[in-house]
């Protein structure tokens, strides 16, 4: 790793997410895990506008300005929230020059259902799912990419990420997706801050929400 690298590391950290029927902000200065603050606030009427001035509250324009890593989840979720963030991070990226990468929900939430359920074995994959209103499931696929005993360390890579799949194949490993405000935040901000951002500034770009279906489903 380079020094560059290393002291990439030590910047602030600005996490944007939603869940079905919440959008939460997460902070971490200096990748240190005391530090975290985290605003966690359910829909209202106007998510629109609110979403703007809950970020004003949460973060002052003097920290946002400071900020050198941000990151964003980009469903499977409630599919106005995933839009929203989704712009918003890709706003303040373009404003203040700031790399932005993301994770799916799923991806988010893997590896703390994995922890719950032992799921310790190298290269040992399993499917996180989603039931659909009318018919079918949202699904995608995990792996465990290091034989670890302990839960800190364990990593998780996205082999597929979610679709909409007709059936759950009874021979593979499934588990319904449920979200944790507070814990998926946390390992957002975890996955932010290992994930070393690549340098360019125009990353923004390829960030886009995640919609296995219509909004109408």
């Amino acid at each position: 790793m380079t020094k560059k690298l290393k002291r990439r590391e030590n910047y602030p950290t600005l996490v944007i997410h939603s869940t079905d029927n919440s959008f939460c902000f997460g902070y971490r200065k200096k990748n240190d895990l005391k530090s975290d603050k985290f605003f966690i606030k359910k829909f209202d009427n106007d998510l629109c506008n609110n979403i703007i001035h809950d970020l004003n509250e949460f973060i002052p324009k003097e920290n946002l300005q400071k900020i050198n890593k941000l990151s964003v989840s980009i469903g499977p979720a409630n599919f106005n929230a995933s839009r929203l963030i989704v712009v918003l991070a890709r706003t303040i990226s373009q404003q203040i020059n700031c790399p932005l990468d993301s994770f799916s929900s799923f991806q988010i939430m893997a590896k703390r259902i994995a922890s719950k359920n032992n799921i310790f074995t190298n290269k040992k994959s399993f499917w996180i799912y989603k039931k659909l209103k009318r018919k079918g499931f949202i699904a995608g696929k995990y792996e465990i990419s290091h034989n670890e005993k302990t839960t800190s360390e364990l990593v998780i890579r996205e082999t597929v990420l979610p679709k909409v799949v007709k059936e759950l194949r009874i021979k593979e490993l499934f588990f319904e997706a449920i979200y944790d405000d507070k814990e998926d935040l946390k390992e957002l901000l975890n996955l932010s801050n290992k994930n070393l951002l690549n340098s360019n500034v125009d990353s923004w770009k390829k960030v886009v929400p995640l919609y296995p279906i219509s909004p109408i489903n």
